[in-house]
């Protein structure tokens, strides 16, 4: 067995683990552990991929917006391809759902990014959506698919290229804590390391339980996708992607087909999440009783898994009982598109420093995040 030592183990090589380490590796001596036979295989490698400045929780929202610039003009040499494809999002309603519609474009970060539309202007913009079902919609003009192999991998090198080091097929089996710092021990290694980094994914709240630290509740959940054909002659290439403001349902063009989702959150234990045929069929349901679509054949199925915390924001931070074991998780299905942020912001925080003034502008703001904010809501419950 090996034993070596580094300022900072990085466990997790997905989307959250590789944009820290890459930071981290300018000036620090870091090595990432990754469980599996390549990085990216669960969540990050399952992943829709839109790039969305609306959708999800307050400093989800915060930390997309801090992230545009570097999706849309990444560093000089980081990507050998375009990161993000400008495509509109666009949030339909029923008659039954117009309030929520109102409710949502009324809300003070999402009404300047929105381009309101009626019905029979929403059909043009996706024709196959049903005269009948569509009441209302609201479409994201700065939104964009994401092309996430090639964010991934831009780290990736980065990494390597700063000295940082990736092991593979290197699952942790014990942490524990030492006079300087911790522990981390592979099947094949020992690690010894001023600071750990819990970028698991669906997984840290088992490295936490591993490592004797205070868990955050976090809860894996599947969801599940589908390819089918477009209809035939359709330019669907071009079409928005379509949410249903309850997120009921998304479809959106993939490659001259379609991609649906019955949105679904099926709680979960962390594994290798597999789609099951009722998820698959209720998403066929759902998007043909909204469009004209006809599914005869479903090309291919998947599933992934999104991770969440009570509150539905991600956990960034050192564990307040645990000196040097730090959280980077709960990104939810928003790692890709907050990357670049949350991976500024960690960085930042791993060597003490406050959030940085061009994360702060769009309203990032640490203490949203804050692992210590579990305890204290605990806390504050049983003194009630």
């Amino acid at each position: 067995m090996s034993k070596t030592t580094a300022d900072v183990v990085v466990i997790g090589a997905g989307i959250a683990g590789a944009s820290v380490a890459a930071a981290l590796a300018q000036t620090q001596d870091v090595i990432v552990l990754e469980r599996e036979s390549f990085p990216g295989m669960h969540s990050t490698g399952r992943s829709a991929a839109l790039f969305s400045e609306i959708y999800g929780s307050g400093p989800i929202r915060a930390l997309s917006r801090a992230s545009r610039k570097f999706l849309y003009s990444p560093p000089q040499g980081f990507a050998d391809a375009a990161i993000v494809r400008p495509r509109g999002a666009m949030h339909i309603a029923s008659a039954a759902q117009l309030a929520k519609l109102e409710a949502f474009c009324a809300l003070p970060d999402v009404a300047p990014a929105i381009r309101r539309l009626t019905a029979a202007q929403a059909r043009a913009e996706c024709p196959i959506l049903q005269e009948d079902y569509i009441a209302g919609a609201a479409v994201e003009t700065g939104s964009a698919d994401v092309d996430v192999d090639v964010l991934h991998q831009g780290w990736l090198r980065q990494l390597k290229a700063r000295g940082g080091e990736l092991l593979v097929n290197a699952e942790v089996v014990r942490l524990s804590r030492q006079p300087t710092g911790w522990l981390v021990e592979t099947p094949d290694a020992q690690i010894e390391a001023r600071v750990v980094i819990n970028a698991a994914g669906a997984w840290a709240d088992v490295v936490a339980r591993l490592a004797g630290v205070k868990t955050v509740g976090l809860q894996p959940n599947r969801r599940t996708a589908l390819i089918v054909s477009a209809p035939e002659g359709s330019n669907s290439d071009e079409w928005p992607m379509v949410i249903d403001v309850d997120e009921q349902f998304y479809f959106r063009p993939d490659a001259g087909a379609l991609l649906l989702s019955p949105g679904d959150e099926t709680p979960s234990d962390p594994c290798d999440a597999q789609p099951e045929e009722l998820d698959i069929a209720i998403a066929v349901d759902r998007v043909q009783g909204a469009t004209t679509l006809e599914v005869h054949r479903i090309r291919r199925s998947w599933a992934g898994l999104r991770s969440f915390v009570a509150d539905r924001s991600p956990v960034v931070g050192y564990a307040p009982d645990a000196p040097g074991f730090f959280w980077l998780a709960g990104q939810g299905g928003y790692g890709i598109q907050t990357a670049p942020a949350m991976g500024a912001l960690a960085c930042a925080l791993v060597l003490g420093q406050s959030t940085p003034d061009d994360l702060a502008q769009f309203g990032v703001n640490a203490d949203d995040l804050r692992p210590g904010r579990f305890i204290e809501s605990l806390a504050s419950a049983q003194d009630d």
